[in-house]
């Protein structure tokens, strides 16, 4: 197999040839197919999250085809085309996971981050935490949905069902997102950098209401805003947008520190509540209620040996949508 492999902080990833995964009992090898480049995978790159043992690849949001089968898989089959998201193992046993809150396990396995993901030409998987994708649908297409779109997922339901909702940072999960919500029948205002022109034209192709800075007041209170962008400062901005009673939702794994704000545009029972991860219950539910949708995914293809090129770019602010790496 070939791989692009983080051998320590802050490091470029390097192409390195190594032997074919052999998968163990209740795991499966897959050949990859697709892996989009999320911007988790960049605070792994960059150090930002703890505990990472080196080396590891990354990614974790991998569409490919099941080559073989560990002892005791019984579900999926050779030649399946599936999908492995960023939550790869749950213990089963702790207070979350007997709670139906596996997302916050508290000996978890996060693909491309404590087990080796997708930026590779294989990788193995526990078989539980692997979509069935089906046959329809364009293998780079798909791929950005096994993250942005699931965790976008998780974050949209828990902004709640009110209609008016602000998404803070238009990229890969926002733009699918927003579509989603479009399709529920929602008004959407879409937050971009000032600067970040094309991102706001393209929420306004898809569907967004309205389209501005960060910085600014949208025409008419929010019901919700989610936060996608890992950038503290928007929370105080998302607080002053949302009506009494509204929720800021902040969906990444990781944010810059949250300045100091008045107490006064948290009052009025607005509420600050975080995403974290998602269950294998948000994966099934997610691609049943898109499964109508026609939600079109923005993508920048890169070769496998360009994902520190990709990540250069999403670091910097230039892509719009998501990167997909193919090996």
């Amino acid at each position: 197999m070939y791989a692009m492999v983080l051998s320590a902080r802050g490091a470029a990833l390097t192409f390195q040839e190594r032997p074919d995964p052999i998968p163990g009992p209740g795991r499966v090898r897959i050949r990859v197919s697709a892996c989009g480049v999320c911007r988790t995978d960049l605070h792994v790159v960059d150090g930002e999250l703890p505990d990472i043992c080196y080396p590891i690849i990354p990614g974790h949001e991998v569409v490919g085809r099941i080559e073989t089968l560990g002892a005791g898989v019984h579900d999926l089959k050779p030649g399946m085309r599936v999908g492995v998201p960023w939550l790869g193992y749950t213990c089963g046993e702790c207070f979350y996971c007997r709670s139906d809150k596996e997302n916050l396990c508290d000996h978890p396995e996060f693909t491309g981050y404590t087990c080796d993901g997708g930026f590779a030409s294989h990788l193995v998987a526990d078989a539980r935490y692997c979509f069935p994708l089906g046959e329809q649908g364009d293998d780079v297409a798909l791929s950005p949905l096994l993250c942005a779109g699931l965790i976008g997922w998780r974050s949209l339901v828990m902004a709640g069902d009110g209609k008016a909702l602000g998404i803070y940072g238009f990229g890969a999960a926002g733009h699918i997102i927003a579509q989603v919500a479009r399709a529920q029948g929602r008004t959407i205002y879409a937050f971009t950098r000032d600067s970040d022109k094309e991102a706001q034209q393209l929420a306004l192709s898809l569907g967004a209401d309205w389209a501005g800075a960060s910085e600014d007041i949208p025409p008419a209170e929010l019901d919700a805003a989610i936060i996608y962008a890992p950038v503290g400062p928007l929370v105080p901005l998302a607080l002053r947008a949302v009506r009494k009673g509204g929720r800021v939702v902040c969906a990444g794994i990781h944010m810059s520190d949250i300045p100091a704000f008045p107490y006064h545009i948290l009052w009025g029972e607005r509420q600050i509540v975080s995403v974290a991860n998602l269950t294998r219950k948000d994966g099934f539910d997610f691609f049943k209620a898109i499964g109508t949708m026609n939600i079109q995914t923005r993508t920048t293809v890169f070769p496998l040996k360009q994902a520190n090129e990709a990540l250069a770019q999403l670091r910097e602010g230039k892509l719009v949508g998501a990167a997909v790496l193919r090996p």
